[in-house]
């Protein structure tokens, strides 16, 4: 049987060399962000906010605040793994599966844009109840 050239494109896509770097980086990068959140150093973890969300939240106690309220299975969590990633117009999106402290499940959709220096920034998160999975 044949594959048709695009299936073969799409998978030499997905084993790149290139792909797999994007993948790390945001992986590092989103890793890299919670951790600074779980030792409260909001400095750290407003760094790897993409520019567009740092202009809406200018001091980065803002930022953490904003966390703490709005993403606390973020902030603070049993678990936390990376599920799938694409790459859709020069931009990242990784899913994250997270179990709060409270043994909910959820699932995290980050978004990642690539700077003009070539770093990537989170330029979102949404954040989704797992429905019917609790831990």
């Amino acid at each position: 049987m044949r594959f048709p050239a695009f299936l073969i494109a799409l998978l030499m896509l997905f084993h790149s060399p290139a792909y797999a770097d994007d993948a790390s980086a945001a992986q590092s990068i989103i890793r890299e962000q919670t951790q600074a959140l779980e030792r409260d150093d909001a400095a750290s973890a407003f760094g790897y906010a993409a520019p567009a969300i740092q202009e809406l939240f200018p001091q980065a106690e803002a930022f953490l605040d904003m966390v703490r309220r709005g993403y606390t299975p973020v902030y603070r969590h049993q678990s936390f793994e990376f599920g799938e990633m694409r790459v859709v117009d020069g931009k990242i999106a990784q899913k994250v599966d997270i179990v709060d402290a409270a043994g909910v499940a959820w699932q995290a959709l980050y978004t990642l844009e690539r700077q003009p220096d070539g770093a990537w920034k989170i330029s979102g998160c949404v954040l989704l109840k797992a429905e019917g999975r609790e831990v």
